[in-house]
């Protein structure tokens, strides 16, 4: 299997893993009881459930896109070392990033999200090269 594959495989994994984090977090936030009722209340996450809420949206924006461009990719003209760095920079960002904002590291968490983003940019311009 192609390392983009891998990567969107592993991608996959980390979204499950920002969606269960996000989850526990505001249970352990909000209790058992909220979180398994009607929530009509519409009680927001705070603290670090709030974080991890706030690094689930932003893997979420950018995720579809990492996506869309590997398959592209495997469609048109296939990978190459472009599109191999640039899905590695986007998951080695993407990792990286759910901690840092989770323990409320601003440089370093701005400075991952830019490295996923340069992963981005590298795989566009495989697209478009």
């Amino acid at each position: 299997m192609q390392i983009e594959f891998q990567v969107l495989l592993a991608a996959c994994l980390l979204g499950v893993v920002h969606l269960t984090a996000a989850s526990f977090a505001f249970k352990r936030q909000v209790g058992h009881a909220y979180t398994i009722g009607a929530r009509d209340e519409g009680l927001k996450p705070s603290g670090l459930a709030g974080r991890l809420k706030r690094a689930q949206s932003n893997f979420l924006e950018t995720f579809p896109i990492f996506l869309t461009l590997i398959f592209v990719l495997h469609e048109t003209q296939g990978f190459d070392e472009i599109s191999k760095w640039g899905s590695l920079l986007y998951i080695a960002g993407r990792v990286a990033f759910l901690p840092l904002y989770a323990a409320g590291t601003v440089l370093y968490r701005t400075l991952s999200w830019k490295l996923a983003t340069a992963g981005i940019a590298l795989l566009s311009v495989s697209v478009f090269v």
